[in-house]
């Protein structure tokens, strides 16, 4: 299977503002945060958990605004606008002590605002499960940079229709197809020379929630 890939910009600043679609998927793809069926996509216990986190990042990074996302049954999508950083201050969403990789992740950062969302909700699930330190989502996370609302809208289409076309998502194991979406990616990925890498941090009714970006 086919992963999806990071359309990044290897010399980008990832404090500097924009709008970046973000993935998060749990480890080894385990469906445990939702289920799709019949009625719908239906968030488990886990899976509301990711939701609330999610909606309570602009609490602990204050230069942030939260765009479209959904809660998937083995990743979360979002879309995180980065606004003007005044004060980065200390990133008081990460409730677990977390050693800074080799790379080290600058405060207000965007991977610093995936590990801590990573790290909160991994805590709270571990806590209710009773597996302290357990790992619960995978190492990565893929990040693409948006350039233009044109971009931005096929992106947020995608997002909210996401629950709908889970048979061909590349993050199902059981997919039956290829999504024109991914498609999309990769040849953005292909285009720019250095891309397609995901990013990797230290350690998906989602509520398809549009909150206005600040600009």
């Amino acid at each position: 299977m086919r992963a999806r890939r990071s359309a990044r910009f290897p010399d980008h600043d990832y404090t500097t503002p924009g709008l970046y679609f973000v993935t998060i998927c749990i480890k080894d793809r385990r469906e445990a945060l939702a289920r799709i069926g019949d009625d719908g996509l239906v968030l488990n216990g886990f899976g509301r958990i990711a939701r609330d986190c999610w909606l309570e990042i602009p609490e602990h990074f204050p230069n942030i605004g939260l765009d479209e996302f959904v809660v998937m049954p083995n990743h979360i999508h979002g879309i995180i606008g980065i606004m003007e950083i005044r004060d980065v201050g200390a990133q008081h969403a990460a409730p677990l002590p977390v050693p800074l990789p080799r790379n080290r992740v600058l405060p207000g950062s965007l991977g610093a605002i995936v590990r801590s969302y990573k790290s909160v909700v991994t805590k709270r699930i571990n806590e209710i499960r009773g597996t302290p330190g357990a790992t619960f989502w995978q190492r990565s996370y893929y990040e693409h940079l948006i350039r233009n609302e044109k971009s931005a809208e096929r992106v947020r289409n995608y997002i909210r229709n996401n629950p709908l076309r889970w048979h061909v998502d590349r993050e199902n194991p059981a997919r039956t197809g290829e999504d024109e979406f991914d498609l999309w990616l990769d040849s953005l990925s292909e285009k720019t020379p250095g891309r397609g890498r995901p990013r990797t941090t230290p350690g998906g009714l989602g509520c398809c929630i549009k909150t206005p970006v600040l600009t």
